[in-house]
């Protein structure tokens, strides 16, 4: 088949009609354009310097979030060409699956979530489809109005990794690092953003299914967030994957990822990919022949995640693997590799007291810049922001400026901005 009659006129459309380009522009495609658009955004730029981790600027190795979104990219464009779907869509999706999230990472995102709920809450990826149709400023409808990157339909919906509100969002469960009880829920759409959501939805089926592409992406996601936290805490000297701790591992899986994983199951799958043969047998020491070995470990670890996830979803379906027309397929056992493996990082790398003391610090800081702005207001806002302030309709709306506003800084400006607004008279 060919991009047509793989992706009708309804998921190429735009909320604003676009006219053609000029005859002596280069021949793109809607879904090409759609990505070069979020390459382009300035707030694709900024998570250069927003945490994945590790702080971006404690270690010229570690991933921050722009390095992380290029590599789910990759993972995303492959396995979507291996099923037969459009690569443009689900790698655009990878390249803006983290640009609602604020600085300092998923810390970051709990501190806003606890501090937005008079206005409807927080949630990196609702943050993300308001970026994208809202504030990342590009294209504006018949009444003035922003539709931010004015995207197609399909690749909107390939962005949207949780298509519910917050009211249908699932009871969290589990602990954060410092053992606090999660209550973070997750969503994909505020109230405000729900016109676009409910257009962008028009064409799938009742309930709250993600489509393929959007399946691919979240997948990506998992398999580079696994692997990569990792190999990170190996290099940094966090992680020795000759001596785990498999009790205390576990007991971080089951509070973080699976509460009722038991060990012996874990344990064999420990084993499974123990079994692997590019697992080191021998710790870490910086040689270029032990970095080879991690990279080829890597390398080794996405190939055996997606391979389990296409061999399953062809086993599953005849396709078309696109849209709503299919589901992507992930092998329990795979899932419960990926899960060991965020275990080990969420183990050694985030749990650690030097990081839960620096997280404390980081959400006080978030609070108090939040609260700084909300008082002094337009005045203290950058100007899209304080020209959003100015036509709020209540408080509820201007504390969801607020919040837009902190959410776009990164880790760098927000503490710059706190300091600044902490001393200024």
């Amino acid at each position: 088949m060919d991009l047509h009659e793989l992706y009708d006129d309804a998921a190429c459309a735009r909320v604003v009609a676009e006219p053609p380009k000029r005859v002596d522009a280069p021949v793109r495609t809607p879904f090409e354009r759609d990505r070069a658009r979020v390459v382009h955004a300035a707030s694709a730029r900024r998570l250069a310097a927003k945490t994945q981790v590790v702080d971006p600027q404690s270690d010229d190795f570690v991933r921050n979030r722009l390095t992380h979104s290029l590599e789910v990219a990759q993972v995303a464009r492959d396995l979507s060409r291996a099923l037969g779907s459009q690569p443009d869509i689900a790698e655009t999706a990878a390249l803006a699956h983290d640009l609602g999230h604020p600085p300092f990472g998923h810390n970051g995102e709990r501190a806003l979530a606890e501090l937005s709920d008079a206005c409807g809450g927080f949630e990196g990826n609702a943050q993300t489809l308001r970026l994208l149709t809202r504030l990342e400023a590009k294209t504006f409808d018949a009444d003035g109005r922003s539709v931010g990157l004015n995207l197609t339909r399909a690749t909107l919906d390939a962005c949207t990794k949780y298509p519910w509100q917050r009211d249908a969002a699932q009871v969290p469960a589990g602990v954060h690092a410092d053992g606090a009880p999660r209550r973070l829920s997750k969503f994909g759409v505020y109230d405000d953003d729900l016109p676009v959501f409910t257009w962008m939805r028009e064409p799938a089926p009742p309930g709250t299914r993600q489509c393929l592409e959007a399946q691919v992406m979240d997948l990506a996601d998992d398999v580079a967030y696994s692997v990569h936290d990792v190999e990170d805490g190996v290099v940094a000297g966090r992680v020795d994957l000759t001596r785990l701790d498999p009790a205390a591992v576990w007991q971080t899986v089951r509070d973080w990822y699976l509460p009722d994983a038991a060990d012996d199951v874990l344990d064999e799958v420990l084993a499974e990919l123990r079994a692997q043969g590019s697992w080191p047998t021998a710790p870490y020491d910086g040689s270029r022949r032990s970095q080879a070995a991690l990279k080829n470990l890597t390398s080794d670890l996405i190939g055996r995640f997606c391979g389990a996830a296409q061999t399953a979803t062809f086993a599953a379906s005849g396709g078309p693997f696109v849209r709503h027309r299919a589901d992507l397929v992930v092998p329990e056992r795979t899932r419960l590799e990926i899960a060991v493996l965020k275990g080990i990082a969420a183990h050694y790398v985030m749990r650690t007291e030097d990081r839960v003391q620096l997280m404390v610090r980081q959400r006080d800081l978030i609070l108090e810049l939040v609260s700084v702005l909300a008082h002094r207001g337009p005045d203290a806002l950058q100007r899209s922001f304080a020209d959003d302030w100015r036509a709020a309709a209540d408080d509820a709306a201007r504390l969801r400026v607020v919040i837009d506003q902190v959410a776009s800084l990164t880790d760098a400006s927000a503490v710059a901005w706190h300091e600044r607004l902490r001393t200024a008279p």
